[in-house]
């Protein structure tokens, strides 16, 4: 059997682990053969390909980003459909695709599968936000590096005794900004799924000011202060007609420094977070669900999404993957709240 491998949508640590991961067992188990599709859905619709041999592969679990490189081409546009992607495989001799990718490559594979395509997930995404999995890859490493960039924030927070606003990826949930936010001792986290004033926001910086500490405050892209209607975004639009979001902090700063009288400054981290090596976690992780993903295509488990269900990797359909998103319960926000101000 030959499998064609895609990575599509953002890049995210542990993407070539699932690759390797992948590579390896279909090698060594089942005797199959790998190609890669270049550039996620466009390598797809174009029939762009290279072979993935075992050497390809070879150390490459520890390196950030992606070897196959990464588009956010939708499949079904500029020349595509499952018809094109029919002819391609079976010009290339290609049996199943397996699609690592987040909601929208998901969202794509689904739809190519309903159509007779043979097609298995791994999910990815640094939000954390797919409510199918209890983690996805990326989202540990993101946490790590969102974690250290803050705790240099803090240092000279202190040294200046101003208050310094971090913020971190989160497009719809709050799971980085909250797990980064619990680790580096914020004292005000805000995230997309709680709406929250600039009056209390000023109050947990003034009470944190008033006991000699410099105020930490972490800010999910996506959060939405409870004057505005939408998440802040001056930037247009992604291929998928989303608005690309970024710069809550630049407004939360001006606001907090005139309303307390406290020097503000605002850092934006963006991309940085999905940038270099993936944390140990990560790594086995998506090693993990490379390999299952293996398992889903010999079993013929199409239309299906690997997943980690508490440490066990199980399988579920892209249904229920793409059912809702995992948001930050209430209690969860609660249990942090708690260390506010």
């Amino acid at each position: 059997m030959k499998i064609g491998i895609l990575t599509s949508g953002g890049d995210c640590p542990g993407l070539n682990a699932v690759i390797r991961g992948a590579v390896l067992k279909g090698i060594a188990i089942h005797g199959q053969e790998f190609v890669g599709f270049r550039d996620g859905w466009r390598g797809v619709v174009e029939g762009d390909v290279i072979d993935i041999p075992r050497t390809m592969v070879r150390g490459i679990a520890k390196q950030g980003g992606t070897i196959l490189g990464t588009s956010r081409t939708n499949p079904f546009e500029n020349g595509g459909g499952p018809d094109v992607i029919k002819a391609h495989m079976e010009r290339l001799g290609i049996d199943a695709i397996i699609a690592i990718g987040g909601e929208g490559t998901l969202a794509a594979a689904k739809r190519l599968t309903d159509a007779g395509l043979k097609i298995v997930g791994v999910p990815k995404t640094v939000d954390n936000d797919l409510d199918a999995t209890d983690y996805t890859f990326g989202f540990d490493t993101a946490v790590q590096i969102a974690t250290e960039a803050i705790d240099r924030l803090r240092t000279t927070g202190e040294s200046h005794h101003r208050c310094m606003i971090a913020e971190v990826m989160g497009r719809h949930v709050g799971w980085i900004a909250l797990h980064a936010g619990m680790a580096a001792g914020a004292h005000a986290i805000l995230i997309p799924e709680q709406k929250v004033s600039i009056e209390e926001i000023t109050e947990w910086v003034q009470e944190a000011h008033d006991r000699g500490r410099a105020p930490l405050v972490v800010v999910a892209e996506g959060f939405v202060p409870d004057h505005m209607e939408s998440p802040h975004s001056e930037r247009g639009l992604d291929t998928f007609g989303r608005p690309r979001l970024g710069g809550i902090a630049d407004q939360l700063a001006p606001e907090i420094e005139a309303r307390t009288g406290i020097e503000t400054r605002a850092t934006i981290l963006g991309h940085i977070q999905r940038g270099g090596v993936p944390t140990a976690y990560d790594r086995v992780l998506a090693t993990r669900l490379g390999m299952a993903a293996i398992d889903s295509v010999v079993d013929g488990r199409w239309g299906t999404m690997v997943a980690l269900k508490g440490t066990d990797i199980s399988h579920v359909g892209f249904e229920e993957a793409l059912g809702k998103l995992k948001t930050v319960p209430q209690h969860r926000y609660d249990e942090a709240s708690v260390l506010f101000g």
